[in-house]
């Protein structure tokens, strides 16, 4: 039976009906056809989609595009997945160029009034909604429903005043929630290109190292490196030293860490005076395990946090705020690597190996973790970098025959260079900023989300009234 809001059991606000979503919208309107096939698009797949939030199509070769590739695309569509329909892959669409093409398995639903799209998009992302499809999805493994669920519903339709006000709303939010996740994929760039520069490609003791070698003195070779820490070009450098002198001291400080001069070691030419260790000697690394689901004692009304890799699955930031899932304490004493201090960076160890971010709260972690405790020299913003740009050889370190697997065993022997512990300091201030911020963007997008989830009920039950102007 499709969704049916006459049986939900609220009464509408005067002047607000409800209406076959089919007489607003239209579902799966437009397909690539034989006659009409076009030699370039740009494909939307559905694992390139999550709650609200779309990476860029790929601009493929139609030929060389996969079969599902057929629903045609453009500006005010809400593209929703029908496979596996409590992973909200969902997302409304703007600034449509041409040849847009989706996979057929997603849901297109094209408004006829680009006026109504926010609200449509916010009914039929809605937690109500999203429930009903979820129990009508047929499979096992990949629960599918199919697209009729959503032209026959029967929702809610305000009056045209309500309706403009809810749209513009709607709107609104998820305009912010989607700037703040762009704001936190800046800021982590930010943090990665720092990383690489100062650890992996060693930058400013390559700039020092440069002009000494073409006859330069000490201090031009201190320049040097002040112009790769901070991307400013000499004029620039010159302004900031007169405008913003603690700024340009603070720069001074971190490009007199860095050493002028390179050793060889066993992973080839390193700064002098770092150091050659093992993660494992340099973090506590940890593995978890699942109480028995059987056991309710374990789960029931439980409030301890517990990871599962899904839970970084999710995510679309380095940053865990929170677990789907939770134990009770009871639950908690079965799991030997008991109850994991905030800040502990988790990666998972199997299908796959390689979901990494930092845990913002304590919390306990099934055995498809590798967990590291930065209770050492090294912190929890430079092991979580260090882990992606080691990823290729904590993948080839993995085994196993059904799906790769890295064990404990197999992680702490790889190596880390470790820079002096003044050098580790000063990255850790700064980039600690970059995600104190990202985690401030993830808060108050959670609350706006929730906050928008909440109006539509709200607003349904007469509980909110919007005001009207003059």
């Amino acid at each position: 039976m499709s969704f049916d809001f006459n049986q939900v059991g609220i009464q509408l606000p005067l002047g607000w009906k409800t209406i076959k979503l089919g007489d607003v919208a239209e579902v799966n309107a437009e397909s690539v056809k034989k006659s009409n096939e076009p030699n370039e698009i740009w494909y939307i797949d559905i694992s390139s989609v999550s709650s609200g939030e779309m990476e860029n199509p790929k601009r493929l070769k139609y030929s060389d595009a996969p079969s599902r590739a057929r629903r045609r695309l453009k500006n005010n569509d809400i593209i929703i997945s029908t496979v596996r329909p409590n992973l909200r892959q969902y997302a409304i669409l703007e600034n449509v160029g041409e040849n847009w093409v989706a996979s057929t398995g997603f849901c297109v639903v094209s408004v006829h009034d680009p006026e109504t799209a926010w609200y449509l998009y916010s009914v039929i992302t809605s937690d109500i909604f999203t429930d009903h499809l979820v129990r009508v999805a047929d499979g096992g493994t990949y629960p599918t429903f199919n697209p009729r669920e959503i032209e026959n519903a029967i929702i809610p339709w305000p009056d045209s005043y309500s309706l403009k006000k809810i749209n513009h709303i709607v709107k609104v939010f998820e305009k912010k929630i989607s700037l703040n996740t762009e704001i936190n994929q800046t800021l982590e760039s930010i943090a990665q290109a720092i990383f690489k520069s100062w650890f992996i490609d060693y930058e400013p003791v390559r700039a020092k190292m440069a002009v000494l070698n073409a006859g330069g003195t000490f201090k031009d070779a201190e320049h040097a490196a002040i112009r790769v820490i901070s991307g400013i070009d000499d004029t620039g450098l010159s302004e900031l030293k007169e405008k913003k002198t603690d700024v340009f001291r603070e720069l001074t400080k971190v490009a007199a860490m860095f050493p002028s001069t390179m050793q060889e070691s066993d992973l080839g030419n390193i700064p002098e005076g770092w150091a050659i260790s093992e993660i494992g000697r340099e973090v506590t690394v940890v593995g978890g395990a699942t109480p028995s689901t059987r056991n309710s004692e374990f789960w029931d009304g439980g409030s301890v946090n517990w990871a599962t890799p899904k839970d970084l699955s999710n995510i679309k930031e380095k940053i865990l705020i929170e677990t789907e899932r939770k134990i009770t304490e009871e639950g908690l004493k079965r799991i030997s690597s008991g109850l994991l201090p905030a800040n502990t960076v988790l990666m998972s160890s199997r299908a796959p190996v390689g979901y990494l971010a930092i845990a913002k709260v304590p919390l306990a972690i099934n055995q498809g973790f590798i967990a590291m405790v930065c209770d050492k020299i090294l912190p929890p913003e430079f092991v979580v970098q260090w882990c992606g740009f080691q990823m290729d050889e904590i993948k080839q370190r993995a085994s196993g025959t059904t799906f790769a697997e890295i064990s404990k065993k197999s992680f702490s022997p790889i190596p880390v260079i470790v820079p002096s512990h003044e050098l580790i300091e000063k990255y850790t201030n700064h980039v600690k900023l970059i995600y104190s911020r990202i985690e401030d963007n993830i808060y108050e997008s959670r609350i706006l989300s929730q906050l928008k989830e909440s109006i539509l009920p709200k607003l349904l039950s007469g509980e909110i009234e919007l005001m009207r102007g003059n």
